[in-house]
């Protein structure tokens, strides 16, 4: 999920490996992903790489041929009213318009990222933009980022707005009209961007030290090589595939189906509305808190390969959509208590998202000299050794949001899912393919955490389960 892969605050790993790179050895925490790679993680990449593609071809079918039914095409075809070829022939191809559309849209981001340094944060009180610095890499290196995203994406729907209200160069509906052209498209740029990382880690990488092999191509191609491959000095590939082809999308991509709705039925229902608002609030907190993300779990631990360069150009813009294409397809209109139910959840849960996480980073910030809820936090003191033996201290915080539960942040974002797909009624199981999904990534991420948590602190893990019993949802789990 978008904002659960990145509202995980870096934590190193626990766990010690020695690599010896350039001759020379070095000795670390586990870092990123597995050196050796087990059956089962083995099993599972192949799966995903045979799969996923798969699975986003079929959520998106399923709308355009079974007015969004998840059942109805494996019916069909058991039985035997259609052949999976006849479904095929009825896909529409891959069109010139769609491949120049996605270009120009690729390199507009391209353009913005490199050839506007940020100027937003020299009027924008509290945003942090411009030049920052990344968090230490295995290696030892600092990367510096040109963070400018917000600013990318104001400029995108300053444009958009522009061009629907004055300029009218192209139908507002265009992103809906080519979505299945355009799903070509970006599996050709996932594919290729993922191809090349590989083989730039093999062969010309940025930084020889800050790679890893495993002895399986599989795993490599899929989890990545390199830690922060880039093109020249500023162009990230981290930082780009991250955020701008398929985030700034987003919210552009929910204004098209908007549009879509308003040209087939007159009229734009009020859960479309709810779906724009509550999204876009997440993206806007996205490119807001951009150089945050910087030290979170996606550009501190995973290795850039088929897994953040695939998965950014395809499975999000396609897979996170969902229910805004479902509501062209069922323009649910939502009864006024419904509605303002769906609201206040979806705002409930991102101001718990929003505010669990400003609370650990002020207490990290302060080192808990500060007052959380009036008061002065409730600290367990906690003592581990790293790789290298020497002993270190840390405070485990259990005021605030951490004393509800260990994981609330996550909480506030399942609320935050929930409430859009809440949005789209009851009638289907599609929209709620969200949900499912972000449930089942957020409870294996909270388990993996706690996982290396507990090998980390011992004892005062027991210590902090025993003040902080519950992991997502107080008296339940």
């Amino acid at each position: 999920g978008l904002m659960a892969a990145k509202s995980q605050p870096n934590t190193a790993r626990p766990g010690s490996s020695n690599s010896t790179a350039n001759g020379k050895a070095v000795t670390q925490g586990q870092w990123g992903r597995a050196w050796e790679v087990d059956w089962f993680s083995l099993a599972s990449v192949v799966f995903l790489l045979l799969f996923a593609p798969f699975i986003v071809y079929y959520f998106i079918m399923a709308c355009d041929q079974y007015s969004c039914s998840l059942t109805a095409p494996v019916l069909d075809i058991v039985s035997g009213h259609a052949r999976l070829a006849d479904i095929w022939a009825k896909t529409p191809p891959v069109t010139a318009k769609a491949a120049q559309l996605y270009a120009l849209w690729v390199s507009f981001q391209v353009l913005l990222y490199m050839g506007l340094p940020d100027f937003c944060h020299k009027f924008l009180p509290g945003y942090v933009g411009g030049v920052q610095e990344g968090a230490v890499t295995p290696a030892g290196v600092v990367n510096k980022y040109e963070v400018n995203g917000l600013q990318a994406w104001l400029i995108t729907h300053l444009l958009w707005f522009a061009n629907a209200h004055f300029l009218s160069w192209f139908s507002p509906t265009i992103i809906f009209d080519n979505w299945i052209p355009l799903l070509w498209c970006a599996n050709i740029l996932g594919y290729i961007v993922s191809t090349f990382a590989m083989v730039k880690g093999y062969l010309f990488p940025t930084s020889a030290q800050d790679c890893k092999f495993t002895g399986n191509f599989f795993y490599n191609y899929m989890m990545g090589i390199e830690f922060n491959p880039r093109i020249g000095k500023w162009f990230d590939f981290k930082l780009f595939f991250n955020g701008r082809p398929g985030i700034v999308a987003w919210t552009l991509i929910n204004l098209s189906f908007a549009a879509k709705q308003q040209e087939l039925y007159g009229h734009v229902t009020n859960s479309m509305v709810l779906v724009n608002v509550l999204q876009a609030i997440y993206v806007l907190d996205f490119f807001w808190n951009e150089t945050w993300y910087l030290k979170t779990i996606d550009i501190c631990h995973d290795h850039f390969g088929w897994y953040l360069g695939w998965g950014d150009c395809v499975w999000l813009p396609y897979l996170y959509t969902l229910q805004g294409l479902y509501l062209v397809y069922h323009p649910v209109q939502l009864s006024t208590p419904h509605a303002v139910g769906v609201l206040l959840l979806g705002l409930v849960g991102y101001y718990i998202f929003r505010m669990t996480n400003h609370q650990k980073d002020l207490f990290r910030r302060t080192d808990g000299r500060c007052l959380i809820w009036g008061r002065k936090p409730r600290v367990i003191e906690c003592v581990y050794t790293s790789a290298d033996g020497q002993k270190h201290h840390s405070k485990l915080l259990v005021s605030g949001f951490w004393g509800v539960a260990r994981h609330f942040n996550y909480t506030g974002d399942l609320m935050g899912s929930l409430a859009y797909c809440l949005a789209c009624g009851g009638g289907h199981l599609l929209p709620y393919f969200y949900i499912t999904y972000m449930t089942i990534l957020l409870i294996h991420r909270c388990l993996r955490d706690e996982h290396r948590c507990a090998n980390k602190y011992g004892r005062d893990w027991q210590r902090y389960t025993a003040a902080v019993p519950y992991r997502l949802l107080p008296g339940i789990f």
